[in-house]
């Protein structure tokens, strides 16, 4: 194994750690971080002003770019492996009123952002991951609200929350494709 596949196993092993950390992490922000807990709701967080989301938002839009990364790095079956996983985590962590809700959501989501990041992410990184994060925050959003609460009054504040963290990735990644480029380390 030369280096530079050294190396990008051990970037993607990395992105896939701090990919299955968010999970959890979104669920235990849900119940406990927020300017404001609802009873028997969740905690939420100013995203804007006067809008308000709940506090996992923000781990769901990292994972949404870490996924994408997961793949880049170790291929297209350590990207779906990651997305099983990724369900699972959120199926066996989250509180049981939101077991359903949260593996589901994370489910969709997740995969149409493959759906949409796979074809894409060869020639145009950043679109693709930009692009792919939108449909999978949005997914993941409407599936979690209305499975969780049979509401989609956080809609907005969701769709927010988690565009905010993907945009904020977003000089990293290109960061991460002009290194590529520069070393010569191809995606998988």
């Amino acid at each position: 194994m030369s280096a530079l596949e050294k190396q990008k196993n051990i970037e993607g092993c990395f992105f896939l750690v701090l990919f299955c950390l968010t999970i959890p992490l979104a669920n235990w922000m849900i119940g406990h971080v927020g300017t404001v807990c609802t009873a028997n709701g969740p905690c939420l967080l100013p995203v804007a002003p006067g809008l308000m989301a709940p506090s996992g938002v923000l781990m769901i839009g990292i994972a949404l770019v870490l996924r994408d990364l997961v793949q880049r790095r170790l291929g297209i079956e350590f990207g779906i492996a990651a997305i099983v996983a990724g369900a699972a985590i959120s199926s066996g962590l989250a509180p049981r009123s939101l077991v359903i809700a949260s593996a589901a959501a994370f489910l969709l989501s997740e995969f149409a952002d493959f759906a949409v990041y796979t074809p894409l992410a060869r020639r145009r990184l950043v679109l693709a991951v930009v692009a792919s994060s939108i449909l999978g925050l949005v997914v993941d959003s409407i599936v979690f609200l209305w499975l969780a609460f049979g509401s989609l009054d956080f809609l907005v504040g969701q769709i927010v929350g988690k565009l905010w963290m993907v945009l904020l990735a977003i000089p990293f990644v290109a960061y991460l494709r002009r290194r590529d480029a520069r070393l010569g380390l191809n995606p998988v």
